[in-house]
Formats: structure tokens, sequence, C-alpha cells
């Protein structure tokens, strides 16, 4: 069975669509990044080192473990889970009428060996008006979202097209995924 090492709902969500059996058990690590690391690993090194604290746990030493992390990077700034109202407001308003890149970070760790990658989807905001901004934040979508804002639900007002893999924003690329896991377990 495979252990999806994340307690994200969309994450498991999607995981569905590749793996039919599977069970969560969330990892519990820092997820401090080293200050010398390049916006564009930080998904990659936060998913090893997720994937890896639950694949170390003896219950799960045979099974494949998948860590997850996504990041939303603008002009090489990393735009994590907005702290409140205010840092969520100030993270759309940077959005507004740009190109951003989503990444997230994928790693599989079976039986010792490990695989990880990262998928990258460009995404494109519309000009917002300070009233859609305000708008969307009155829904409470963006509170829980890398770049504050959630393409699979009311977010997707925001956005005007993507250029990749549309599930890899939503926080995992299913497809390569799928492909990738199945090189590491056959």
């Amino acid at each position: 069975m495979v252990i999806l090492a994340s307690a994200s709902p969309r994450r498991q969500e999607l995981l569905k669509l590749a793996v039919k059996d599977f069970s969560v058990c969330p990892a519990d690590v820092d997820e401090t990044l080293p200050e010398d690391i390049a916006a564009k690993n930080a998904a990659e090194y936060l998913a090893v080192k997720k994937a890896r604290a639950v694949a170390e746990n003896p219950e799960h030493m045979y099974e494949p473990v998948i860590g997850c992390d996504t990041v939303v990077i603008l002009d090489g700034e990393i735009m994590g889970k907005p702290r409140d109202i205010n840092c969520a407001r100030e993270m759309l308003t940077k959005l507004s009428g740009r190109v951003h890149k989503v990444i997230t970070g994928v790693c599989i760790c079976s039986r010792g060996k490990q695989r990880s990658f990262s998928e990258v989807t460009e995404v494109e905001f519309y000009p917002l008006t300070p009233k859609e901004i305000e708008d969307y934040i009155k829904t409470g979508d963006p509170m829980d979202k890398a770049g504050a804002y959630g393409i699979q639900s009311e977010g997707c007002m925001l956005v005007k097209g993507i250029k990749g893999d549309f599930f890899n924003v939503v926080g995992l690329p299913v497809a390569r995924l799928k492909r990738e896991l199945d090189k590491m377990v056959l």
C-alpha cells in the first residue's frame, strides 16, 4: 500500500486518480529552509524531507511513501501560505496582472530507494482590482494556500491562463507522479 506523507485533502483527492489503495501519514518535520537554497529547489527539498521522515518509520519501510510540497514563486520570492488577511492581500496584489511559477516537489521513497522531481507550471493572473482582491479574501479561500489562492476553487476567477499541468497548481502533478511511481515500484 502507498503512503501519502501529507494531510492535504486536495492531495488526497488527487492521489485517488493515480493510486486506488493508499493511506495517509502526515510528516511532522521542520519546514525551515536552508538560507542558501534556491527558490526553485525549495519544494523538492521539503518533499524529500517529508517522504524520508515517514519512510524511516519501521512500520513503513516496505511501502512506497510519497512526500510533496508546493511553492508559489514570483520574482525569485517564495510566497507561502499567508499568515493573516493583510499578508494575503499583499500576495494577491503582487500577483495581480503577472505571471508566476507554481512548483510542486515530489519524492517517492521505497525500500531504500529514492526518486524525486519538481514540476513547474506558469500561472498568469488577470489584473485585479482592490475590490476583486477583497471579495476573494472574504471567501476565506486564500488562507491555507501557497500564494494565497486556490485555482480549484474561487481563485479560478483570478487566473487568466496556465502553461503546464493544472493539477500541479492544485498541489500534485498526478500524471507524472503515476509514471514515476510505476518506475519506482515495478
